[in-house]
């Protein structure tokens, strides 16, 4: 259908019959007027094994007939026909004639076109009933031409094809059109073409062996059926591919459902393709499915950050209690004690950590904004977990960090032990107390990757900064305001003990960044070897 919007005609539903709308305007056909003469009543639909489609209609200008028209693929349009119109004369269809169509054919879609042959016959009104309208009025048919459209490829389609490709993920093109129409279109997308597109009927004799090795390596076919998607689909699955599938129409439904993501089109898609997909595309625009991507990516990766965060920072709180309760004669807990057991840390004080100091910072990496490289990265693997074998090394490595440090600065504020110190045990406590407060928000910027540097993007997420200065104000408010000293169990610091605590702390900064610069180099020596 076809509206006026804003001085602009706006096609609404199918582009190739809106398309086809288009060009009887230019011709001077008005739909109201064919309507009027030419009654329809009966319908043969489109399906993709006959990739045809006709109207039977009554002439209310020659009662004694009935017209049918036929669309559909001009290779196969043209086998059904017997003569073609030349001017206002019909004659037989030579081998000649049809060899020459068939090559202009060829040559539209060498440009791009979508190309559709079109036709006609004529029945006497008697001679036929209603009922006999089926698949048998196509045959015998008129030739009346080709009609040759292009679906221009949007602008952003090739950039996303690219950043697709970059991102790891493989753009295949499956398409009901002609060979040359998809392999043109797929060079312009920028989508890999290795030698031609594969037909359906190409696809209909091979064995599954060799399906699963032609998947692997050509990403374009052409004048498919459903079945055939459904095939291509289940051959990518088999090699342990993740497979996300478009689709519009009815006949598209089994293979939606059997991708691990169906994706309908929510324009010109039917309501069974949307019930059998995932997901619904708004817009039918390929490059959302890219930024979907990309957005999903950058949400997964935040996961990560906010359990890796986390993670260190309460596998240091665990160390530091269970190494302060067993080391406590060592660093001088127990003799600060006066019934021989001290804990490093207060209960109360743990929870101000868990709930007060480290919530903010871990709220604000929720929201951190994606990696600049995210769309530059492999897929990761299907048995891949949340949290992989390198996370739980760097948050051991990290609790580690945190737990000597601690315990140092404890012991350094004690008298006796390791490092020889004057101060009492309240002072003590408040001093780990501080310094465990610190070391979390050092370590809320290491937790932004396993293997990028802290200082790249550091200053990107404004929410992670405020939401540090918030943690270091509560954290002086407990130390100074009476009240939460009293509930705490906290003593006043001076600047120099709030130096040491931060200067401690952060000594996990420094000691990720190496680590991870250790990281880099082995992966950049592994891909050296591999290549």
């Amino acid at each position: 259908m076809l509206q006026e919007r804003g001085g602009r005609w706006v096609v609404h539903g199918d582009p190739t019959e809106g398309a086809l709308i288009v060009a009887a305007r230019k011709a001077g056909l008005e739909a109201e007027v064919l309507n009027a003469r030419l009654e329809r009543i009966a319908e043969i639909p489109f399906s993709s094994e006959r990739k045809l489609m006709s109207t039977v209609h009554n002439d209310t200008e020659q009662k004694e007939r009935i017209l049918a028209f036929t669309k559909g693929a001009p290779d196969v349009l043209l086998a059904r026909c017997t003569h073609e119109l030349v001017g206002d004369e019909i004659r037989s269809l030579t081998e000649e004639r049809r060899a020459e169509i068939l090559r202009r054919n060829e040559e539209l879609a060498g440009e791009a076109l979508r190309t559709l042959g079109v036709s006609f016959r004529v029945f006497p009104k008697k001679a036929m009933k209603q009922e006999d309208f089926d698949e048998d009025v196509e045959k015998d048919l008129v030739f009346l031409g080709l009609i040759g459209m292009i679906d221009p490829p949007r602008m952003e389609a090739k950039e996303a094809v690219a950043r697709a490709m970059a991102a790891g993920v493989r753009p295949i093109m499956i398409t009901g059109d002609h060979p040359k129409t998809a392999t043109v279109i797929a060079a312009e997308l920028g989508i890999p073409i290795h030698g031609e597109a594969v037909t359906g009927a190409e696809l209909e004799k091979m064995p599954e062996d060799k399906l699963d090795r032609t998947v692997q390596e050509v990403s374009v076919y052409a004048r498919v059926n459903p079945e055939h998607k459904l095939r291509i689909v289940k051959s990518l699955q088999r090699g342990g591919a993740i497979v996300a599938m478009t689709g519009d129409g009815v006949n598209d439904a089994p293979a939606l459902k059997t991708a691990d993501i169906g994706v309908a089109m929510g324009i010109t898609g039917t309501d069974v393709s949307k019930e059998a997909s995932d997901i619904v595309l708004a817009d039918d625009n390929f490059a959302t499915i890219v930024a979907a991507v990309e957005e999903g990516r950058a949400i997964f990766s935040n996961i990560r950050k906010f359990l890796r965060y986390l993670l260190s920072s309460n596998l240091g709180e665990v160390m530091i209690m269970f190494f302060g309760l067993l080391l406590a004669d060592v660093i001088g807990l127990t003799e600060a004690g006066d019934n021989g057991l001290v804990l490093p840390l207060l209960a109360t004080q743990i929870l101000w950590i868990n709930l007060i100091s480290d919530g903010p910072p871990a709220l604000a990496l929720g929201v951190d904004p994606a990696d600049p490289g995210i769309m530059k990265e492999p897929p990761r693997p299907r048995e891949e977990g949340v949290i992989t074998r390198s996370m739980w090394a760097g948050n051991l490595f990290t609790g580690a960090i945190m737990a000597v440090g601690t315990l140092l600065v404890l012991d350094a504020s004690l008298p006796g032990g390791l490092i020889e110190g004057s101060g009492s045990l309240r002072y003590a406590q408040t001093m780990a107390f501080t310094t465990v407060v610190f070391f979390s928000l050092f370590v809320v910027f290491n937790a932004r990757s396993d293997k990028q540097s802290a200082f790249i993007g550091m200053f990107s997420n404004k929410w992670l900064w405020g939401a540090v200065f918030l943690s270091i104000l509560l954290q002086v408010m407990v130390v100074y305001i009476p009240f939460l000293q009293q509930a705490f169990s906290t003593v006043s610091l001076s600047p120099v003990d709030w130096l040491l605590c931060a200067a401690v702390a952060s000594s996990v900064l420094w000691l990720r960044e190496l680590s991870k610069i250790f990281v880099r180099a082995m992966e950049d020596k592994t891909k050296r070897d591999l290549t």
